[in-house]
């Protein structure tokens, strides 16, 4: 039996999670990605197929007083940032999409950074 890569086993997790998740006009959903070098966030809306916002640690604001983009402090920034975007378009309610990576860490830094900055989900 061939050997399963853990990013194939998160990829299979995330179509389980995306099952139950539709983002909408209303209630757009803020997905996350992590790779080895940084983080990103998009909130989306399912219905039109299109990314309202995003925010990454590579971005000029959230790298300002940051040495790398993989820390817990480049999550909690990318999480701040994401969030004071959706606040400056009207969306203060959001679904959370973890992308199949477990609620710790790095994505749930960034999750309560951006409920700390007054994102709903």
């Amino acid at each position: 039996m061939p050997k399963v890569s853990s990013n194939e086993v998160r990829l299979r997790i995330h179509e389980r999670i995306r099952k139950r998740l539709l983002g909408a006009p209303a209630r757009p959903r803020l997905a996350v990605f992590r790779s080895n070098k940084h983080i990103y966030a998009q909130i989306i809306d399912d219905s039109k197929g299109a990314t309202l916002i995003a925010a990454s640690s590579l971005d000029g604001d959230a790298k300002k007083g940051l040495k790398n983009g993989s820390n817990m402090a480049a999550a909690k920034a990318v999480g701040k940032l994401v969030a004071e975007r959706a606040k400056a378009k009207g969306i203060d309610a959001v679904l959370f999409d973890r992308g199949g990576y477990l609620y710790h860490g790095r994505v749930k830094a960034l999750a309560e950074a951006a409920r700390e900055a007054g994102l709903k989900f």
